[in-house]
Order: structure tokens, then C-alpha cells, then sequence
């Protein structure tokens, strides 16, 4: 029988993703946001739950959820901050979502660039107390999440120009970068888990990367533009991923233009044949003053869904 098309939404609980300067970032016409790290959770309940309804209400089938430091983790509670959910609140939570008929996957972002969650260790790349650190969180949040489907992994933008505004720049190259990735996915494929990550490698790495990811690894190339030419190479990873025999997830946004989702969709119905489904990214917190941010990214799926 096959399997139901995903249409997922990624939903943040942790947003400690940068150690950043607090400096401004630029988006699309000119906006301002900043993204430092926070001692205090910035997800709402009361705006997780809305956005929530909206899913369900609109067919959204996967929810992607970025944990981060928004866990008291039973195996390292030192990462958590004020308000962090405990495992108990998180159970209880993952049962809604359920009876709501959707798929609650984990997310836990180990790329260098996105890592600020994981507090002291995130200064301990690569070494035991890293390694140990990795296996126990991914090993209590596949139990949390009864097994899930996927785990999605990060693994995005570790390089310098993605880094070069941060307090504390770490890149792994070459075979660390490997060793690492193969690593988390080891931890992730023994607990009969498929491992999931961002495809952004590929775009500079190219026969490196088709030579060694593994293509049992869910891959989610992504690209947030409206021109969808096949040379820019952003694009071209959808294509390159499908010849060569991978899985895919592809993701769009709202970050810049709210038509991104269904360009995507479009564009990789004509192209690719072995998508798995689609994610939607606003790359927001989950609070009220992005609330409408949120909701737009949403009803851009709803769009999708009923013009697929």
C-alpha cells in the first residue's frame, strides 16, 4: 500500500539555534529581526496550540518539531532553561498532536552553525564528552517520541559564512564532518530510525557528497527564492538528489516570499519523482508577535495540498 504524501510543518519549541552577536539580520523588504540566545523559552503555549489547529484544520499530516533546550532532558537536565517542558508535558503533548492525525518527528539540530542550544557542549565538538553527550539526548528523545518515523538531524550551514557574525565559529571539514554525520546517524539507524538532514552540503560539496551520504538518509534540499531556474544551484541539488537515487523532503518558506512553498511544490512535481512529501519553514519562534507570520506559512501548505 503506499504511503500517504507528507505535508509537514516545522514548529519551534527551542529557538536557541545561534550564538549570535545580536546584531540585525536582514530579510525580505527590509525587515529587522535578531536572533540572539535566550535564558527563557520562546515557544507559547497558547500559540502552539493555535497553530496546531491550524494544521490539523488545513490537512497538514507531519509536524517537525526543533526541540533544542525547550526539553528538561532526564539524561542532561543542565540544558535546560526557564520553561522548558518537561518530558512528561513534551508525552502528553505528542498524544495530541496524534489523536489530532498528526505525526509528531523530532528534531535535533547538531551542525556547529545551529547548536547553541546544546549550552557548555556545544564548545566540546568532537570529542568524547561531545560524542557521549549526542548518543544519550538522541537515544531519550527517540524513547520520548515512542520511535518515530524520522529523526532530522540539522547538519546546515557549517561553514564560514554562515558562522562569520557568531561569537564562536566551529566548522568541521573534510572527515570530521563525515565522521561526525555518520555518527549521529549510527545512533539514530540502531533504534531502527531513519535519520533525517539538511542537503545544503551538496551545493559546494557535490561529488563528495554523492560518493558518501548514505541513501538511507532522508535528505531535505532547500531553497526559499521565486526564480527556480535549473542553473542556480540551490535548485539543481533537487535534481542532482533524485538521479542519484535519494529520498527527498523538499522545503520551502515564507522567510521571504509567501509563494515559495507552492514554487517548490511545482517545481519538484515536474522534476523529481522520489519525494516522500513536502515541508513548510517560517523560521520563527512560536510567540504571539509571529503568530501571523506562522499562519501564512500554514495556509501556503493548505494552497498546496488542495492544488496538488
Amino acid at each position: 500500500m503506499e504511503k500517504e504524501l507528507i505535508w509537514s510543518y516545522l514548529i519551534h519549541l527551542g529557538y536557541n539555534m545561534w550564538e549570535d552577536t545580536g546584531q540585525e539580520h536582514r530579510i525580505a523588504e527590509g525587515e529587522k529581526i535578531k536572533y540572539p540566545p535566550r535564558t527563557y523559552l520562546r515557544c507559547q503555549k497558547s500559540v502552539w496550540d493555535k497553530l496546531l489547529k491550524e494544521m490539523a484544520k488545513i490537512g497538514i499530516n507531519m509536524v517537525l518539531i526543533d526541540l533544542g533546550e525547550g526539553v528538561k532532558y532526564e539524561s542532561h537536565p543542565e540544558l535546560a532553561i526557564k520553561n522548558s517542558w518537561s518530558v512528561e508535558k513534551l508525552k502528553k503533548e505528542l498524544k495530541k498532536i496524534r489523536e489530532m492525525g498528526i505525526e509528531p518527528i523530532p528534531k535535533l539540530n547538531f551542525s556547529t552553525a545551529h547548536d547553541n542550544w546544546l549550552g557548555k557542549y556545544s564548545r566540546c565538538v568532537s570529542t568524547d564528552i561531545y560524542y557521549g553527550v549526542c548518543k544519550d539526548l538522541i537515544k531519550e528523545v527517540i524513547d520520548i517520541f515512542d520511535k518515530p518515523r524520522f529523526f532530522h538531524l540539522g547538519m546546515d550551514e557549517e561553514n564560514y559564512e554562515n558562522q562569520r557574525n557568531l561569537l564562536y565559529v566551529v566548522i568541521r571539514q573534510y572527515e570530521l564532518w563525515w565522521n561526525d554525520l555518520y555518527f549521529l546517524v549510527n545512533e539514530v539507524e540502531k533504534n531502527n530510525v531513519k535519520a533525517w538532514i539538511w542537503s545544503d552540503y551538496i551545493w559546494r560539496n557535490r561529488d563528495e557528497f554523492l560518493k558518501k551520504m548514505p541513501k538511507t538518509v532522508i535528505q531535505s534540499n532547500w531553497y526559499y527564492g521565486k526564480d527556480f531556474s535549473e542553473n542556480i544551484e540551490y535548485v539543481k541539488a533537487y535534481i542532482e538528489l533524485d538521479k542519484n537515487g535519494y529520498s527527498q523532503i523538499p522545503t520551502g518558506s515564507n522567510h521571504a516570499y509567501k509563494e515559495n512553498f507552492q514554487l517548490t511544490v511545482d517545481f519538484c512535481k515536474k522534476h523529481i519523482s522520489n519525494f516522500l512529501g513536502f515541508l513548510q519553514t517560517a523560521w520563527r519562534p512560536t510567540v504571539i508577535d509571529w503568530y501571523n507570520h506562522h499562519l501564512e506559512a500554514i495556509k501556503e501548505v493548505g494552497k498546496s495540498i488542495k492544488n496538488f
